[in-house]
Formats: structure tokens, sequence, C-alpha cells
């Protein structure tokens, strides 16, 4: 039977680092950590995001980070920590767990966005594309 995304999660949470709002927020001014939001550009552009943050689209991620791509990122070859976050933590927590297998320092941000906002940490405008 093929896994469900509860097993997945459950099996991913295992094997990656993850810090808290709390923690993250003391970290914000650190140049060796890079936040990294894999959510939607709609979803960044409605909600905001965490300053500073860099935007890699959950669906280009494995391109975006595999020096060997096309659409390779040059600042996914930096030697940083990546710490992911989506919304709620879940879609950054397999995310996290691609890239630590692709060979990044990579960490998953618990409670995603949502729990960023509702701790009441801050937020930056994401302005919205122009079309």
């Amino acid at each position: 039977m093929a896994k469900g995304y509860k097993q997945m999660l459950a099996e991913a949470d295992a094997l990656v680092v993850s810090v808290t709002a709390e923690e993250m927020a003391g970290k914000l001014e650190d140049d060796s950590i890079v936040l990294v939001d894999i959510r939607d550009p709609r979803e960044l552009e409605r909600e905001g995001m965490i300053p500073g943050a860099r935007h890699a689209p959950r669906g280009m991620l494995e391109f975006w980070i595999d020096p060997e791509s096309p659409y390779h990122k040059p600042w996914f070859a930096e030697d940083k920590i990546y710490v992911f976050y989506c919304a709620s933590g879940w879609r950054s927590l397999l995310a996290t767990r691609v890239a630590q297998e692709m060979g990044l320092d990579a960490q998953n941000l618990r409670g995603g966005f949502s729990g960023w906002k509702k701790d009441g940490h801050p937020t930056a405008v994401k302005e919205k594309r122009r079309t």
C-alpha cells in the first residue's frame, strides 16, 4: 500500500531539525541563515512573508537547488543553513527533507508562517506581480 501524507510527515519529522518561531525570530539578522518561503506566490501576496526571506516555489525547489539544473539558483549553493517554511509547516517539512537529501543544511520552521504571525513576529508585504 502507498504511504499516506501522515506517514510521510512523520518520517520527515523524525529526520529533520525543526525550529520554533521564537528561536527563528532571534536569528533574523544572522547572515548564516537563509529563510526560504516555499508557498505559492499568491499566498505571499495575500498573507505577506517573513522579512528578509527568499522565495522558492515548492514546485521548483529541486530544480533551483540542483547545480546541474538549468533552473539552479546560485543562492542555494552558498554555505548556509536554509530554514524552509510554508503556511502550516507541512509542505516545508517535506521540502526540508528533500533539501537535506540534496545536500543542503536544512531546517523546518515548525508551525510555518501561520505560527509565526500568531506569535506576533514581524511580517513583510510581498508586492503583487504585474501582469
